[in-house]
C-alpha cells in the first residue's frame, strides 16, 4: 500500500488474546498498516474476542453496533473502513456474525489470523466478505512474523495452545483446537528477542501451559520445568512467569525443582481449581479432585515456602448444592490465596453442561458468588497486610498515578507505587512495603 493506512486493534480476554493482537499487528506492519488508539478514524478495525465469560458474543455484537456508526460516517466522507471479528467469538459463530452484522468484511478464528494479509486483499479485490474458521495443518506460528515492537519490559511469550481436557464448561477446546506446542528452538528465539526490545521478564503462555512438550534439534521433549530452566539461562532474562496451568497436569518433578532452584522463576502461580467440591469437580470433566489439588498445593510450598497462588472459581455449576458450595469455601479457607477470580457458571453454547437440566437459580448464584468474593478480598487483604514492612523485588515499568510517582509489579504480582525518578522505570529494585492503598501497595525504595 502506498499510503499508511491505520488499524484499531480491540482485545477481549485473556493474555493469549494480548499475545494474538500484538502478532495480528506485526503481521499487518509490512502491508502499510500502523496502529491507531481510536477506531473512529481507523481503515481497518479488528475485534479479537474471547468467548470465556458470560454474554462474550452479545458484548461483540454491541461494540460493533458501535463501529458500524463510524464506518458509515468515513463511507459519507469518501473513506473505507474495513472491520474484522478475529478470535474465540469468531471461531464460535462463524457465518452466523455476517447474517447478525452484515457490515462485517472478515471472520477469522484463533488459529487462522496468520491469513489476514490475504483476506484483506481478497475483500478488497472481490468486495464481498472474508471468512477463515479453518485449523490447519500446519501451525500459524510458521507463518507469524518476529516481533517487531517492544512489549515493554514484562512480554508475552506464546509457547502452548489448545487444550485436551474437554472440561464440560469451556469451550476453548472446540474454538482454540487440540494441545499444540512450540519447538524450544522457536520458544527460545522469540526470547532473545523479547529480551533485545527490552523485555526483563517474560510471562510464558498457553491455555493449559503447563502441558507443554515441545521438541528441541535434536528430537528432546522438554516439558515446561525442563524450558523454564534453559529459558533462565538466556542473559537479560530477569524473571520468568508462566499461565495457565491445569492441576492435572501438575506431575512433573522437574517443574516443582525449578520452582525451588530457579530465582528468576517468580514465588506466584495461577492454578485453576474452579470448585473445592470433589463431586463438581468430576461433573465438570476436571480429571481431579479436591485432595489432588491439595497435595499440588503442598508440592509448591514443599519446594518454596513463599509461593502464592491465585485460582480461578466457577459458583452456581448444574447441580451444585449448599455442601458442595461449602466445599468450596473450605477450600479457599485451607488454601489461603493472595488472590483469586470467581464467576456465576452460565452456560457456553456447544458445552455439555450447556444442556444439563439441574441449573441453579441465578438469586442462589449470586448470593453464593457474593459469599464466596467477600472470603476472597478478605484472604487478599490480609496477604497483602503480611506484606507491609517487608522488602520487595519490584520491576517498575511506568509512571505512577501521583505526580513523582513511578509504579510495578512485585514477585507476588501487586501493585506497588513508590516515590522515584522515572529513570528508575525498566528496573527492579528493592521496596520496602509502608503501607496498603485500596487495589495497591505503597512503599519506599531501599537505599
Amino acid at each position: 500500500m502506498p499510503n499508511k493506512k491505520h488499524v484499531h486493534i480491540i482485545t477481549y480476554g485473556c493474555q493469549m488474546n494480548v499475545y494474538d493482537s500484538i502478532k495480528m499487528g506485526d503481521l499487518l506492519k509490512p502491508h502499510g498498516f500502523e496502529l491507531s488508539d481510536s477506531y473512529e478514524d481507523a481503515d481497518l478495525v479488528i475485534l479479537n474476542t474471547c468467548h470465556i465469560r458470560e454474554k462474550a458474543a452479545e458484548k461483540v455484537y454491541s461494540e460493533l453496533g458501535r463501529i458500524r456508526i463510524a464506518k458509515e460516517r468515513r463511507a459519507l466522507e469518501g473513506n473505507h473502513m474495513m472491520i474484522v471479528v478475529a478470535g474465540c467469538v469468531a471461531q464460535a459463530e462463524g457465518e452466523e456474525i455476517f447474517r447478525r452484522a452484515p457490515f462485517v468484511d472478515i471472520v477469522v478464528g484463533s488459529q487462522a489470523y496468520q491469513n489476514l494479509p490475504t483476506l484483506i486483499e481478497q475483500v478488497k479485490r472481490e468486495k464481498g466478505w472474508a471468512i477463515d474458521i479453518d485449523f490447519p495443518k500446519e501451525s500459524k506460528f510458521d507463518s507469524l512474523p518476529e516481533e517487531s515492537g517492544s512489549q515493554g519490559v514484562a512480554a508475552f511469550l506464546s509457547i502452548q495452545e489448545g487444550c485436551d481436557k474437554f472440561c464440560h464448561f469451556c469451550v476453548v477446546p472446540y474454538t482454540r483446537g487440540a494441545e499444540y506446542s512450540r519447538t524450544v528452538p522457536e520458544v527460545y528465539r522469540e526470547a532473545l528477542k523479547l529480551v533485545s526490545l527490552g523485555a526483563k521478564e517474560i510471562h510464558l503462555l498457553g491455555q493449559n501451559v503447563s502441558a507443554y512438550h515441545g521438541v528441541d534439534e535434536a528430537g528432546n521433549t522438554f516439558g515446561l520445568g525442563k524450558l523454564i530452566k534453559y529459558l533462565a539461562k538466556i542473559p537479560g532474562v530477569e524473571r520468568i512467569r508462566y499461565m495457565t496451568s491445569h492441576p492435572r497436569d501438575m506431575t512433573e518433578d522437574e517443574l516443582f525443582e525449578v520452582h525451588a532452584d530457579e530465582p528468576k522463576l517468580m514465588p506466584f502461580l495461577h492454578l485453576p481449581v474452579q470448585s473445592g467440591s470433589s463431586a463438581i469437580l468430576q461433573a465438570m470433566n476436571r480429571k481431579h479432585d479436591r485432595d489432588f489439588y491439595f497435595k499440588v498445593i503442598d508440592r509448591f510450598r514443599a519446594a518454596r515456602p513463599n509461593m502464592a497462588f491465585s485460582s480461578d472459581f466457577i459458583v452456581g455449576y448444574p447441580g451444585e448444592t449448599d455442601q458442595d458450595f461449602n466445599d468450596t469455601m473450605d477450600l479457599v479457607r485451607k488454601v489461603k490465596f493472595a488472590q483469586c477470580y470467581s464467576f456465576k457458571y452460565s452456560p457456553r453454547p456447544g458445552t455439555p453442561a450447556s444442556v444439563l437440566g439441574n441449573q441453579v437459580p441465578e438469586t442462589i448464584k449470586d448470593e453464593r458468588l457474593q459469599k464466596l468474593q467477600n472470603l476472597i478480598r478478605e484472604q487478599q487483604q490480609d496477604f497483602n497486610q503480611q506484606q507491609v514492612g517487608k522488602v520487595l523485588q519490584v520491576l517498575f515499568d511506568k509512571p505512577g498515578r501521583h505526580a513523582g510517582q513511578i509504579q510495578g509489579k512485585s514477585e507476588y504480582m501487586q501493585a506497588v507505587a513508590v516515590q522515584a525518578d522515572v529513570s528508575n522505570i525498566g528496573k527492579i529494585l528493592p521496596v520496602k512495603i509502608t503501607r496498603l492503598e485500596t487495589n495497591s501497595l505503597v512503599g519506599e525504595l531501599v537505599a
